[in-house]
């Protein structure tokens, strides 16, 4: 693996690289394309032991140098006027400085050589530091020298882009908490490899929540893999409209067709005078859509106190199908598409004025029984200091659109980037073919439902990825996804344990790639769980094991082989590590099946390296499952303390 690396080939490199700079290249505000691209500049981490390139854009026909220790090499812009250069870093860490010289000349200092890891996936991998476990104690210590950190910012793109967003920063308790912060996960995993390895670490963060897998991948990609026709025939068409690319549906869907928005229906100082009074919760019945898909509008004054209390203010909606929009005076303050999700929206003080405040809410119903779906009482501005003002009741209604047949609705309702490619070519494309180490990755809970897919999908995106990087079959570390929703009293399918399967699979199959379980580290009540500090440090574990070659344990008891006793099943297991453990009071969770396909629970026993399961429902069980569902009652360990991998034998 390292020999096929450090022989990276220029040509490939050569041929990503002008792929992506011809696509769509996005120039500073000045009007020009940046002399070196932003992924590069002060305090960033060169990765050690590997042939490095550095790229930007200048006069065609130029000729650039790139300067570092003893080293200086040259390259010559291409005629689009992009040039790159490859190097060998120094073998010492530094710090150094980088010097790139031609038409302009500019200086990169405090730049170490050590590891450079790229942290990507949803909100789990964005969630940042400061809100974990400890997360407050944990930033008050961040200072670490030789962690640096690139949070790439957000930016969806119908074409693959040249130019991202963010900027190189040594690890502080100060820079941890800037661009949205850091990733916990991707902090804790360079902790721990740094305290095993003395090695500089720098952090690539490219991750954006609710997003799926589909996003992260080229749009070659996905037509080669089957089943994304239809939201790559609407990027097409996007792709030739002017305005904002969204990176989602529904905001195209509301510039074309939503006459609120265009009218400003949102403005504090709107004429109301041909608005209906409706009741909300509902309102629908009113407007004359009451079982019709439907966008309406609704506005409420609200009189505050003066002075105002201290503090933001929180608006509270309850949960609303389909998609809400949310102002005050004005102002956006949220918008959701989760249905689920009771709304809560911070309104910051600066928004609210004492006197009269006024509402407005866009609510896009898809369901007969949609719209604002919860108990009167759920609906509520908070101030500042506590104070409750009710919102249900009066208030003023207007239709913005029809959407009944023969009136086209969006692919997609959701309101952050959900297109397929459109974070690959906003996010990805621009940073490579940049030398790194890996990649860790935490998404999958926006692809449940669709496990089947997200085999061959998963699979699919690492090779794209590997190919767009040029640097061969890089490690590549999955999160299993944690434990999330009410645990099931009864055995049986599940679309969360499939995913997981599907994770599993891929990690199993795909070469170079790694597994961390975190099954036991979920909430049934938050898809957003707070120990990521578990998280990092078991895709640390499969690192240190799988990159780094250290002896250590990486992976929970994992199934081999299964053999069939007497009106039971004996599982066993490899990983073990010392013995199989049971953490909590009972070993669980195992389901079994006979030949009618029937599951029930089962008891099981720890025999050596092996269980052996059995239920008296049972006689002849030919099938097990072991933590098969969303949120499972997981206590298998190995001697390390790492959890065993779920798993069924029905497939």
């Amino acid at each position: 693996m390292c020999s096929l690396v450090a022989g990276w080939s220029r040509a490939i490199v050569g041929a990503v690289a002008v792929v992506v700079a011809a696509a769509g290249a996005k120039a500073e505000p000045s009007g020009r394309l940046p002399f070196v691209s932003p992924i590069f500049g002060s305090n960033m981490v060169l990765q050690r032991g590997k042939t490095n390139i550095i790229w930007g854009w200048t006069q065609p026909g130029a000729t650039v140098s790139v300067s570092v220790a003893e080293t200086t090499v040259t390259g010559v812009a291409g005629p689009d006027g992009r040039w790159q250069v490859w190097f060998n870093p120094p073998v010492k860490p530094g710090p150094h400085t980088v010097r790139v010289a031609g038409p302009d000349t500019v200086e990169f200092t405090n730049v170490l050589v050590g590891d450079v890891w790229l942290c990507s996936g949803q909100s789990n991998m964005e969630f940042p530091l400061s809100r974990a476990r400890n997360g407050v104690e944990a930033v008050k210590q961040a200072a670490h020298f030789e962690l640096r950190f690139f949070i790439v910012g957000r930016q969806p793109a119908y074409v693959p882009a040249a130019v991202p967003r963010g900027t190189w920063r040594v690890c502080t308790p100060d820079t941890v908490t800037a661009d949205g912060g850091l990733s916990a996960v991707a902090y804790y995993f360079a902790r721990k490899v740094q305290s095993e390895t003395n090695v500089p670490i720098g952090l690539v963060q490219a991750a954006v929540g609710g997003t799926p897998a589909e996003t992260w991948t080229s749009a070659e990609t996905l037509r080669g893999l089957g089943g994304f026709e239809a939201a790559l025939a609407e990027l097409e068409r996007l792709r030739t409209r002017p305005g904002p690319q969204h990176g989602n549906y529904i905001m195209h869907w509301y510039d074309e067709f939503d006459v609120g928005e265009k009218g400003g229906w949102m403005r504090p100082e709107l004429d109301e005078s041909e608005w209906k009074s409706v009741t909300i919760p509902g309102g629908f019945a009113e407007l004359g859509v009451p079982d019709t898909p439907a966008v309406c509008y609704f506005r409420k004054a609200v009189l505050l106190p003066s002075p105002l209390p201290p503090g933001d203010a929180t608006i509270h909606l309850g949960v609303v199908e389909r998609m809400d929009t949310a102002y005050v005076n004005g102002h956006w303050v949220g918008a959701s598409a989760w249905v689920e999700n009771p709304r809560r929206y911070t309104v910051p003080r600066n928004v609210l004025r004492p006197g009269t405040n006024v509402i407005t809410v866009r609510v896009f119903k898809t369901k007969p029984d949609g719209g604002f779906m919860s108990r009167p009482t759920e609906l509520r501005l908070v101030l500042g200091d506590g104070t409750e003002i009710p919102l249900a009741g009066q208030w003023k209604g207007r239709l913005s659109v029809d959407a009944r047949p023969p009136h086209p609705l969006p692919l997609g309702f959701e309101n952050w980037p959900v297109i397929p490619s459109v974070l690959y070519n906003g996010m990805i494309a621009p940073i490579a073919p940049m030398a790194l180490s890996g990649v860790i990755w935490y998404q999958g809970e926006s692809n449940v439902g669709r496990a089947a897919q997200y085999r061959k999908l998963l699979s699919a995106m690492i090779a794209d990825w590997r190919r767009a990087f040029g640097q061969g079959e890089f490690p590549f570390y999955i999160v299993s996804l944690a434990s999330f929703l009410p645990r099931r009293d009864t055995p049986g399918d599940d679309a969360w344990a499939e995913l997981r399967e599907a994770q599993a699979h891929v990690a199993r199959t795909v070469p170079n790639c790694g597994l961390a379980v975190a099954i036991d580290l979920g909430d049934a009540n938050d898809i957003h769980p707070i120990d990521k500090k578990e998280v990092g440090e078991r895709l640390a574990l499969c690192a240190l094991a799988g990159y780094y070659r250290r002896d250590v344990v990486s992976s929970g008891p994992t199934l081999v082989s299964v053999e069939r006793l007497p009106g039971a099943l004996k599982l066993n297991f490899t990983n073990t590590a010392g013995g199989l453990v049971v953490r909590g009071d009972k070993l669980g969770e195992f389901s079994v099946a006979g030949p009618d396909r029937k599951w029930h629970w089962a008891d099981a026993r720890i025999e050596g390296e092996s269980v052996i399961v059995s239920s008296r429902a049972v006689a002849e069980p030919v099938a097990v499952r072991y933590a098969w569902q969303a949120n499972p009652l997981a206590t298998l360990y190995n001697g390390v303390g790492l959890p065993a991998v779920p798993f069924r034998t029905d497939e």
